[in-house]
């Protein structure tokens, strides 16, 4: 069939499906659905704020202060991933630098945690849809390997000997160790 035939097909099917739901085309036209208002982040943030529990609010209440800062008046459809990746890049340079700090990774990681934590919300009240979620297309910073690790058996030698020779108690001191 070519393109005429299958659009006269197309067409004739759309107008059997509006004849058996008793719907005309003028009516179809006339009560076009009105496009949804999309929120901006300050709106939308507001909302999500009030859903989720105190836990994830905790943890996502100053990266959500950091978008509103940055995008507050855009629409929550506008940004694109780019936009998103400067914004961890920020925060990220931005972070409290503190003794264990491990260059910011972990600011970006939840600014892109809590970005796509609002998205979800978003796609779930049918603001967006899940392919238009932009913070998806943003991968999060890598971890770095841990710098923990246990004490050596002489470091925990020369512990426990500190410990059970000096202080005011030192056997309990070193049964607390033991315990320990």
């Amino acid at each position: 069939m070519d393109k005429d035939g299958s659009e006269i097909a197309a067409l004739d099917a759309a107008r059997l499906l509006l004849a058996r739901m008793g719907i005309s085309p003028d009516r179809l036209i006339a009560t076009a659905a009105s496009p949804q208002l999309i929120p901006t982040f300050d709106d939308y943030i507001e909302r999500v704020s009030k859903a989720v529990s105190h836990g994830t609010l905790r943890v996502y209440a100053s990266y959500w202060n950091k978008v509103r800062e940055a995008w507050g008046t855009r629409p929550i459809t506008e940004p694109t991933p780019l936009e998103i990746r400067q914004l961890a890049e920020t925060v990220k340079e931005q972070r409290t630098i503190r003794r264990n700090s491990r260059g910011g990774r972990s600011a970006a990681e939840h600014l892109i945690s809590a970005l796509r934590c609002l998205y979800r919300h978003a796609v779930a009240d049918g603001l967006i849809s899940d392919h238009d979620n932009p913070s998806k297309r943003v991968p999060k910073p890598r971890r770095q390997t841990s710098i923990r690790h246990a004490l050596s058996d002489a470091q925990l030698r020369s512990i426990n000997e500190v410990a059970v020779t000096t202080g005011n108690d030192p056997d309990l001191d070193g049964l607390l160790l033991r315990f320990h």
